[in-house]
């Protein structure tokens, strides 16, 4: 079997651009973002270039993940296909340690092995470290000579693991080997985080791959920078051998910038849906829940917008589902928080798509009725939200609705004490009704006030559905437009509740200037 180089091509594809309402094509169409470097020899790359994309809360950004390789034997271009994976930016940020390891497919009848993203926001440091490394006495790794040693650096992960970062060239038959000078962004190296581990690990280079490990050491970009007037000097250790490895570092391009980033947040995202006898007959094709064989009702379509980009960032897929203004079986109780899967113990569902079922369901056994109470639900998801204020969660709630609340009073109410809590609430408006009364909860000019209290936040975000119909029909057009505006205020409230109660961001040594709302520039 002739030696493997692999090689990864990443691209981003997607049937529709949500900023500008345009729909491309009807089959996906996408760009490439670049190709890493080639690895020689090995079935385990780990590749050192990254990719700098920007990210955007509310939209659901396609990637598409092709793994080449190429034989030594013919020239670069011709490459055979090792398998390809594709998600959403979305999962891998959302990931737990935004970490996603995901199977290769697209070769049939052939496993092509597993594929691991990391992710992390950037910040706007813009260091810049020359470096130059040496070493003397490493151990002795080839038979016939002396060693061919590499260094390989690594940046520490939030969750205890090391991403590589950069690696020298080889330098043949020597153990005292001087590496060229080079040169490497700081935010690459570390983040901007002057004090974040780095891991340097020394190896002897072999031609089958297979290369020996000869030791390793661990330091810190501020322990580098104390090099720019003398050698730092490291123990390069593995098991009883010991080597000294020695330092010399310049640094130039200093700027005084903040890394900022909040402490990671847990999203749980909680649906309701309103079951009241306005919404028609769920049989009859002019009602609002009417179950068409051929295209999604706009509940359907509201809650698919919205829940499949605001799903990846709850790790375990589960989504407490609730009906609200039905009667229910057996004995015709009117209900205004009852749970789709009729479990009142555990109200979750399995994914949007276990939502979207139990929505299903709930409209073949219950009855439509009434009025449109909408505190309740809310004072439902204020419990849970009550229990956990210290940063790492927060609820989102959706309401989809065709009409008028009928308990106004106890809903500002109920809206003006979650404004206290991590929590946001999405209000999405169905069908040809006035909805002038929801404005009021939407508190992005005066904010929602009850008994004398005023919200602490604005927390709710209200749209009619109508206002995000394409004229020609296109549902998935639609469901994008929605689901931009309306996801568009969260990561803004999330950061409100954060400052309102002085929950701190994670120190560091250097800082960033301001990303533009919904903005975030992520490497992976």
């Amino acid at each position: 079997i002739p030696p493997i180089h692999p090689s990864l091509l990443v691209m981003s594809s997607t049937m529709l651009d949500p900023r500008t309402h345009t729909q491309t094509q009807n089959k996906a169409t996408g760009r490439q973002f670049g190709r890493t470097e080639v690895i020689e020899n090995t079935l385990n790359p780990d590749f050192v270039r990254k990719f700098v994309l920007d990210f955007f809360f509310e939209e659901k950004q396609n990637l598409r993940f092709d793994l080449g390789f190429m034989l030594i034997m013919v020239p670069l271009l011709l490459q055979d296909f090792l398998g390809q994976m594709f998600c959403t930016l979305g999962e891998i940020i959302g990931s737990t340690g935004s970490r996603l390891e995901r199977t290769l497919s697209g070769i049939p009848g052939k496993k092509c092995g597993n594929i691991i993203f990391t992710a992390e926001e950037l910040s706007n440091c813009r260091d810049i470290a020359t470096m130059q490394l040496c070493a003397n006495k490493l151990d002795k790794k080839d038979f016939f000579g002396k060693s061919d040693p590499f260094l390989v650096f690594y940046r520490s992960n939030e969750d205890g693991t090391f991403t590589i970062c950069h690696k020298t060239e080889v330098v043949k038959n020597t153990l005292n080997p001087v590496w060229q000078p080079f040169t490497i962004p700081v935010r690459a190296l570390c983040n901007g985080d002057y004090d974040r581990t780095v891991k340097v690990d020394v190896y002897d280079w072999d031609r089958d791959g297979s290369h020996d490990f000869i030791g390793e050491f661990t330091t810190s970009y501020r322990e580098f920078s104390r090099g720019q007037s003398q050698f730092n000097v490291y123990e390069v250790k593995k098991e009883k051998i010991t080597s000294l490895l020695c330092f010399c570092l310049v640094t130039f391009g200093l700027f005084n910038v903040i890394h900022h980033c909040l402490p990671r947040t847990q999203l749980n995202f909680t649906v309701a849906i309103d079951f009241t006898a306005s919404n028609g007959n769920p049989s009859q094709p002019t009602s609002l829940h009417y179950m068409s064989p051929y295209q999604m009702n706009a509940y359907a379509m509201a809650l698919k917008a919205v829940g499949e980009i605001i799903q990846d960032y709850d790790s375990d897929k589960m989504f407490p589902a609730y009906g609200f203004g039905a009667k229910l079986p057996p004995d015709g109780k009117i209900s205004h928080v009852f749970p789709l899967n009729s479990n009142s113990e555990n109200p979750n569902c399995v994914g949007i798509e276990g939502v979207l079922e139990a929505y299903f369901q709930s409209l073949r056994t219950v009855q439509l009725y009434g009025p449109t109470n909408f505190a309740p639900v809310i004072n439902q998801v204020a419990r849970c939200a009550e229990d956990v204020t210290d940063g790492s969660q927060y609820f989102v709630l959706l309401m989809i609705t065709d009409g008028v609340i009928s308990d106004m009073v106890q809903t500002k109410e109920a809206v003006v004490n979650a404004a206290a809590l991590p929590m946001s609430i999405i209000i999405v408006g169905v069908g040809p009704a006035e909805f002038d009364a929801m404005e009021e909860l939407d508190g992005d000019e005066v904010r929602v006030s009850s008994k004398g209290r005023i919200a602490e936040r604005d927390i709710v975000q209200f749209v009619p559905f109508r206002d995000y119909i394409d004229r020609q029909g296109n549902q998935v057009l639609s469901m994008a437009r929605l689901a931009k505006d309306v996801l568009a205020e969260i990561p803004e409230q999330l950061l409100g509740f954060m400052k309102t109660r002085d929950i701190e961001p994670r120190p560091a040594s250097s800082t960033t200037t301001t990303t533009p709302p919904g903005l975030h520039k992520l490497r992976i």
